[in-house]
């Protein structure tokens, strides 16, 4: 099953680009989660069972890398920020900006808050979502609109929108 695995990548390779992108401020931590978290993925290839879709579990598997890598990124000394790398393929310089301003509010909310954003974002359903994060769907519910209110919140505070 392991030589399935490059195209296990290529199909989600954005999955982890995106869940990285949401944890990470640098170019460099962003590199570093995304590496750790093809690793894990690898590690644990062999072993998904079906029960869930693949995307649900690479969601899984990277969302508890990410938050595994801040933890233990909070007991270490910052360094230099670095912009990271852009995932969105669009053009348009003002769209891009918003993009920008949603990532930046999303990086003010707490951890747990920004992997429900995430894949409310990615368009999950609640059913999903609650696979995704060990959640019941009521939960995911009551969290989506929770999120979506602060996240409102902080974008209309900071980017007056």
């Amino acid at each position: 099953m392991k030589s399935d695995f490059q195209g296990f990548l290529d199909n989600n390779h954005r999955i982890i680009a995106k869940v990285c992108r949401i944890y990470t401020d640098s170019t460099d931590d962003f590199n570093d989660y995304y590496q750790e978290c093809i690793v894990q993925l690898w590690r644990s290839f062999d072993t998904f069972r079906g029960a869930s879709k693949l995307s649900t579990w690479t969601y899984r598997v990277c969302l508890n890398v990410c938050l595994s890598q801040l933890r233990s990124k909070k007991r270490t000394i910052p360094t230099e920020n670095r912009e990271i790398p852009d995932v969105v393929d669009e053009d348009s310089a003002l769209q891009e900006e918003r993009v920008q301003e949603l990532y930046k509010a999303i990086k003010l909310l707490r951890e747990s808050d920004r992997a429900i954003i995430l894949l409310y974002l990615e368009e999950k359903s609640y059913k999903e979502m609650a696979e995704i994060l060990g959640i019941t769907v009521t939960n995911v519910g009551a969290k989506v609109n929770r999120v979506k209110a602060q996240l409102k919140k902080i974008i209309d505070e900071r980017f007056g929108h």
